[in-house]
């Protein structure tokens, strides 16, 4: 108990001094993010990825808090995945190469010997997947480092359920490193999380929420792993479908996300944020409860119904311009950023 506190402690001055120190040599070397008028860097999930790395390897390493079996490979990978992104934040690589890339080192770390081979692959592709998810939550101020806060404690609480010590510390310095580094990307942010830091932190909550489930009923896996990521993956479902109903490259990018339709129902930045945090809360409260036993797993049907109405319902809302003048509202957005 003590460990956990002073590591999550570590974890979160270490990210909140890291991107402070960050942020201006990325300015200098203009590795900003790219969707915003304003020069934002975009480097923030070195701050992250660095914190979680470093606190939760020398507690493995000094055998106070050991990772347990699995966890450091789990960890290795998602240093793999960050390692991509960062990558992608220099270079622009595209989204394909980053799922592919990123199912590559899922598959490095899904338990075969419990999911088979098929559901392993399975597994590999929506860890992937929610990984690329949580890189587009990164359009908004704010809204990935919450959203990736709020799954880190759900996740961690499930891992603490089946006795998975050293997963359920692992989340916990996320979380701790995810609100540290909250402090600089609140709105108006100062530093963005980028293709790095949003990566690593979709991987590791995808992947520890799918150990979690080793040896439970799929059907019901199913139904926890989409309660615990609905945010992220109602994300994806709506702008996939909204730029395929409106005749798009589905991976070209626009202001088509969550908060920019919030934004566009006259929320502000923050109470887009708030409300997303507080969805990503409901659906993985619930989640939570339905792992427990506590809620049938009607409870994540209900989640996914939910999820359904509120995507079908943001759909209605216009988000494309003209051609004409569709590139000035994505450069103009002051306050919420296009992914």
């Amino acid at each position: 108990m003590l460990y956990g506190i002073a590591a999550a402690t570590t974890a979160f001055l270490l990210a909140a001094v890291l991107a402070a120190l960050i942020r201006p040599g990325a300015l200098r070397l203009g590795l900003v993010d790219r969707r915003r008028a304003r020069r934002v860097p975009a480097l923030g999930g070195l701050a992250v990825v660095g914190a979680t790395c470093l606190v939760a390897c020398a507690g493995d390493w000094t055998g106070v808090a050991p990772l347990g079996t699995g966890v450091g490979e789990l960890v290795a990978a998602g240093g793999a995945v960050a390692l991509l992104g960062l990558v992608a934040d220099v270079w622009r690589l595209k989204t394909r190469f980053l799922l592919l890339g990123t199912a590559v080192a899922a598959a490095c770390v899904v338990p075969y010997d419990e999911f088979g081979v098929v559901g392993g692959l399975l597994g590999a592709g929506w860890i992937a997947f929610v990984a690329v998810a949580f890189k587009g939550l990164d359009h908004a101020d704010g809204l990935a480092g919450t959203v990736g806060v709020v799954t880190a404690f759900g996740v961690g609480a499930c891992a603490a359920a089946e006795v998975m010590d050293g997963l359920a510390v692992l989340l916990s310095v996320l979380a701790a490193a995810l609100t540290g580094f909250l402090m600089h990307n609140w709105h108006p942010a100062r530093i963005a999380l980028g293709a790095g830091g949003s990566l690593f932190a979709g991987f590791v909550l995808a992947a520890a929420a799918l150990v979690t489930r080793t040896g439970h009923d799929p059907v019901a896996s199913a139904g926890v792993l989409f309660a615990l990521t609905a945010v992220a993956s109602a994300d994806v479902l709506l702008v996939v479908l909204s730029r395929l109903l409106a005749g798009r490259p589905v991976l070209r990018r626009g202001p088509d996300h969550l908060a920019h339709r919030l934004r566009r129902l006259g929320l502000t930045s923050q109470r887009a944020t708030v409300v997303l945090g507080a969805g990503s809360f409901a659906g993985v409260l619930v989640g939570v409860l339905v792992h427990g036993g506590w809620v049938g797993r009607t409870g994540a049907t209900c989640v996914a119904c939910v999820t359904l109405g509120v995507v079908l319902l943001l759909l209605r809302v216009p988000v494309y311009g003209p051609r004409s003048l569709e590139s000035s509202q994505v450069s103009g957005h002051l306050r919420v950023r296009s992914g």
